[in-house]
């Protein structure tokens, strides 16, 4: 393709409205081929690529484009597609020959580790491990295991973003990373410590005693539960203020294509986290903006929470930019004040995340803090730093 691929800034957003028709089309469970093609025809191809990359569609709009007939794509567009499928598809399998490695690793030591996002909810979600778009290996692992499990991620070539003495002194990251230094393999280790994003803290034992076998590449790889891992995905795109794309059309393809979910165990796993209105919002918005069919008590209940239907319309004012017009500071704690709801329960857990220190806290330069009051005096400076540059505030 003769015009360099650039990716859509705030500036220019406006500019992307015909290709963001396109990509929610696309992203649709129920996508109508018909209707894809009217809306094909006066979209630029250049800004569409660009704005499926950002929203890490690419293999949604590659799988609906081709459907259509060859007449419908330019070519030169159509060769990219394939070339770059093609590439995440080599990934795909390299990152899933190193995740049954890690996991064998672990399994030989008595290491329990259960698969999260990534090939498994591919093939959850889509059937293929290779449509989702992603560029990393998550794992949950139990606190109790991560130093052994730093031992042999080491062993096995990779260097930890967390030391040892890190993990003796008893800090706690936002994950556990590793990284091969001469690859773009990435490996995060995740527990219910890490994952402060959830309301309450993840009952892990009972994660790891509903876990289901996910078939992958000719074996099968441990994973959460379908209905687990609904609620985590819908917690994980709260954290992120759902400004990608690809988080709101898994929980759409989840739902669409895993007919027989128990809607009761989810309801039951999202009250046991705290998470009923993050999993009614990516629910709403799965609905709303990917016409996911939902089980009629299901719809009627995520029609029912009108907070729900608010932070889902906010998450469209700022979606379509892909990251690039997110909320500032205080707009992003109203919004998890409403996304975790209750008079206690809200400001404890816009507190809680406010002062739990991460790496990025106590760690500086290769030096590790030894004050975990000043860690946690720290880090609500540094959000503001962070977050607190938008002229909206």
């Amino acid at each position: 393709m003769a015009e360099q691929i650039v990716p859509p800034t705030l500036s220019d957003i406006a500019l992307f409205r015909k290709e963001w028709c396109v990509l929610l089309e696309c992203a649709s469970p129920a996508h109508d081929r018909q209707k894809l093609a009217g809306l094909l025809q006066p979209a630029d191809w250049v800004r569409l690529l660009a704005l499926a990359e950002q929203h890490g569609v690419t293999g949604h709009l590659a799988s609906c484009l081709r459907d259509l007939g060859e007449t419908k794509v330019l070519p030169a567009f159509r060769q990219t597609l394939i070339d770059r499928q093609r590439a995440h598809s080599f990934f795909t399998l390299r990152l899933t020959a190193e995740l049954f490695r890690i996991l064998e690793g672990f399994t030989s030591d008595g290491i329990g580790a259960l698969v999260v996002k990534g090939p498994v909810l591919a093939v959850q979600a889509y059937g293929d491990p290779a449509m989702r778009s992603y560029g990393d290996l998550d794992l949950l692992v139990r606190q109790r295991d991560i130093r052994r499990a730093t031992e042999l991620m080491r062993a096995a070539g990779y260097a930890a973003a967390v030391p040892l003495t890190a993990i003796d002194a008893g800090k706690i990251p936002g994950q556990y990373l590793f990284s091969k230094p001469d690859s773009k393999l990435i490996v995060e280790l995740h527990n219910d410590r890490t994952l402060r994003y959830f309301p309450r803290r993840l009952p892990l034992d009972d994660f790891f005693a509903r876990q289901v076998r996910v078939p992958l590449d000719g074996r099968e790889a441990p994973a959460l539960s379908v209905e687990d891992e609904l609620v985590l995905i819908c917690v994980h795109g709260a954290k992120h203020f759902w400004e990608r794309l690809t988080w709101i059309a898994d929980v759409a393809a989840l739902v669409s294509r895993q007919t027989s979910i128990d809607w009761k165990r989810v309801e039951d796993s999202a009250k046991a986290v705290g998470a009923e209105r993050m999993l009614r919002t990516g629910l709403r918005l799965s609905s709303d903006l990917l016409g996911a069919q939902l089980p009629g008590k299901v719809q009627a209940a995520v029609q029912a929470d009108v907070i729900a239907a608010r932070l889902a319309e906010k998450v469209r004012q700022w979606l379509p930019a892909a990251g690039s017009a997110l909320p500032g500071l205080f707009q992003r704690a109203a919004f998890r004040l409403r996304m975790r709801g209750g008079l206690i329960s809200a400001p404890t857990y816009l507190l809680r995340l406010s002062f739990s220190p991460t790496e990025e806290d106590w760690q500086k330069g290769g030096q590790l803090s030894q004050n975990r009051f000043l860690d946690v005096l720290r880090r609500p400076f540094r959000l503001a730093r962070k977050y607190g540059r938008s002229p909206r505030d």
